[in-house]
């Protein structure tokens, strides 16, 4: 049998075998009708296997990709012992990955008393830190041995009862897989008609301050020459380095160079990258609570004017408290709103009511399907295949929420530019206003306020 079916091309063996499981009635391996697969042998014979799981190290290249991925197709070549190689799945969602350390927690306003009855109690002070900015001190520490999480943080409210303890929570960029620019022009800003530049000079200045907490960037990527970048890691040195991917991305979006295949929203920013993340394993780059609290307190003794966040993930009474401080010290946080589904429950910090939260709409103006919803979400900006910096050369289209939040990052920058004594609260406002309504009229939980309008940024 494998002899003759040697004989044929891919696509017309597929048709073969599909035909022959729907006259012999077999089902797949797990358990679906065989006739179900009316179809597929063609779908398989032309997988190209074109992912690249998230390491999108090429040069110029659109880099689409499929979501689909077939075990059932792959049981049925096995019958033959001709098995083609399986298509790289798409990265696991955030319901698969940990949503926090096993064994610490983490927590501020403690005495020095306390912190020696916990470790009376047992628990051991892995690390401390004092956050000038906030005005607090942050400690992380490792749980007894002999207690479960949830003990262990109870008992360390019982001891510290006026301590803000919770538990050492992740959070991961917000990235999904690529999808395909679609036309010739992969520069998304033109659907918010963000002005070129020769439109904006002398009239919307952006030699601001952007700190932006991320993953790694490539500093040394061709987009960013005769840029201002600084990156900080913050992450312990005996972690693996978080990837470059997605950070880089990011940064690009908000300062690559002008003459570059990848500008800029705001090329004459100053940016600092703070990276907190560490690499736990492939396609997982998390950063702890803990180093995130760092990072805010960071870029506000820096005196950046707006902070990008594209991240997300849990609840934290710490992360809450740092920006809530960080605010109030007139500084701008923009968050992605996470990619979880529109059932999902709202992630953090963009839910956070200090924060602006950003959601993601195709070229077309439709929601991105991943994003998540809430009455939480304040603007919706371009998410989806927006062209931007790979990790080591060239670009790629990227998606997500992570994608949109630079453009609400880079409107507000430009209005503080513009006019630095403006307060956080009038720059919101006038995004808000001035903000396209999509779906329901006024406010709601799919768009927000509406598509962030950029050609009303130099006059705000």
């Amino acid at each position: 049998m494998r002899e003759w079916l040697s004989l044929f091309g891919p696509r017309t063996k597929g048709r073969f075998l599909v035909a022959l499981l729907l006259s012999s009635g077999l089902t797949l391996a797990d358990g679906w009708p065989a006739a179900e697969l009316v179809g597929i042998g063609s779908a398989l014979a032309d997988d190209d296997d074109g992912g690249d799981d998230g390491d999108d190290d090429g040069d110029d290249h659109g880099g689409g990709r499929s979501d689909a991925s077939d075990s059932g197709g792959r049981s049925l070549f096995r019958m033959f012992g001709n098995a083609p190689r399986a298509p790289r799945r798409a990265r696991s969602s955030v319901a698969d990955l940990p949503i926090q350390d096993p064994d610490e927690i983490v927590g501020s306003g403690f005495t020095a008393l306390q912190l020696d009855q916990l470790s009376a109690a047992g628990f051991e002070i892995i690390e401390r830190q004092a956050l000038s900015a906030v005005n607090t001190e942050v400690v992380k520490l490792r749980i007894p041995s002999s207690l479960a999480l949830n003990a262990a943080r109870e008992l360390a409210a019982t001891l510290a009862p006026q301590a803000r303890i919770d538990f050492n929570h992740y959070y991961r960029p917000e990235q999904s897989p690529d999808l395909r620019c679609g036309t010739a022009d992969c520069l998304a800003r033109t659907v918010i008609g963000w002005p070129a530049e020769q439109e904006g000079e002398g009239t919307c200045a952006s030699e601001v301050g952007i700190g932006l907490v991320d993953t790694a960037v490539n500093a040394d990527h061709g987009v960013f020459a005769g840029s201002s970048i600084e990156t900080i890691r913050l992450a312990d040195d005996t972690l693996p380095d978080s990837g470059q991917q997605h950070g880089t991305a990011v940064a690009a979006l908000l300062v690559g160079a002008t003459t570059s295949r990848t500008p800029g929203l705001v090329p004459g920013a100053t940016l600092i990258a703070v990276d907190p993340f560490y690499r736990a394993r492939r396609q997982d780059d998390r950063s702890e609570a803990y180093n995130l609290v760092r990072a805010l307190d960071l870029l506000a003794e820096r005196e950046v004017e707006v902070i990008n966040l594209s991240l997300a993930g849990p609840a934290n009474l710490l992360l809450e408290e740092a920006v809530r401080r960080v605010s109030e010290r007139g500084i701008i946080i923009v968050a992605a709103v996470g990619n979880a589904g529109p059932r999902s429950d709202p992630s953090y910090p963009a839910a956070y009511e200090e924060v602006v939260a950003v959601t993601a709409i195709d070229r077309n103006k439709n929601p991105y399907r991943r994003a998540g919803r809430g009455q939480h979400i304040d603007l919706a900006a371009p998410g989806v295949a927006v062209w931007t910096a790979a990790s080591v050369s060239g670009g790629r289209a990227k998606t997500g929420t992570s994608f949109a939040a630079p453009f609400v990052t880079a409107a507000a920058a430009r209005m503080k530019g513009a006019s630095p004594g403006l307060a956080p609260e009038r720059i919101r406002d006038a995004l808000t206003r001035s903000a396209e309504d999509l779906g329901e009229p006024g406010k709601d939980p799919i768009f927000g306020w509406g598509l962030l309008n950029a050609r009303t940024l130099c006059g705000a």
